[in-house]
């Protein structure tokens, strides 16, 4: 008797184990972190082989020869600009507008692809004039580190397309304005690096 006693009072909800009690409340955040820093250290593998091989020509074009530093800058302005537009997706957000959040996200897919489109574009004119990743060390590094910070970036649109249909149907909630801080952390993250891909690749590449 006194034992079905203590299993009746071992089974209050006082007593019972909850694993969310357990668990940080931005655990969700921190586990971005560590995949932002592991992002960090494939990059800085793609820098340093790019440092290494930037300046192997193989009696091919050099980087002074092929690159359109007017297209590269208003590429450089238009991912730049989308960071300041997903910053006002987040005021937004934090003010509870769901249609100016929406409206914000969409300026900056829309940037995103544009971003897209002209990287795309360089790569199918460098290609076309026989300066395709298979012509030199140089552009083989070249093409690696510049197509990895795209596709990130395409991936990064995608995301944004997802976000926005669940914002469309579930709201602002919790859940969702965890995901755009992720997506917000992720975007920031590509635009500096970018700044680097501009100054170390493009800028630098230009010199004699």
């Amino acid at each position: 008797m006194s034992e079905a006693i203590n299993h009746t009072a071992d089974a209050t909800p006082s007593s019972r184990y909850f694993v969310r009690h357990h668990h940080p409340e931005n655990g969700t955040l921190l586990g971005f972190w560590i995949y932002l820093m592991s992002d960090c250290l494939i990059f800085a593998c793609l820098f340093a082989c790019y440092a290494v091989l930037g300046r192997n020509y193989a009696g091919g074009p050099t980087g002074a020869e092929l690159f359109d530093l007017p297209l590269v800058a208003l590429n450089t302005a238009l991912l730049l600009l989308s960071s300041i537009t997903y910053g006002f997706a987040m005021l937004a957000m934090q003010a509870k507008k769901q249609q100016n959040t929406i409206f914000w996200l969409i300026i900056t897919g829309l940037l995103g692809a544009g971003f897209i489109y002209f990287e795309l574009y360089e790569f199918l004119h460098l290609i076309h004039e026989g300066a395709g990743p298979t012509r030199s060390g140089f552009l083989t590094s070249f093409f690696a580190l510049v197509g990895t910070h795209g596709l990130h970036v395409t991936f990064g649109i995608i995301w944004l397309v997802v976000l926005l249909f669940q914002i469309n149907k579930h709201g602002l909630t919790e859940a969702n304005g965890r995901r755009l801080m992720c997506l917000s952390m992720f975007w920031h993250f590509l635009d500096v690096v970018w700044i680097g891909v501009f100054t170390f690749v493009y800028l630098m590449g230009v010199l004699p």
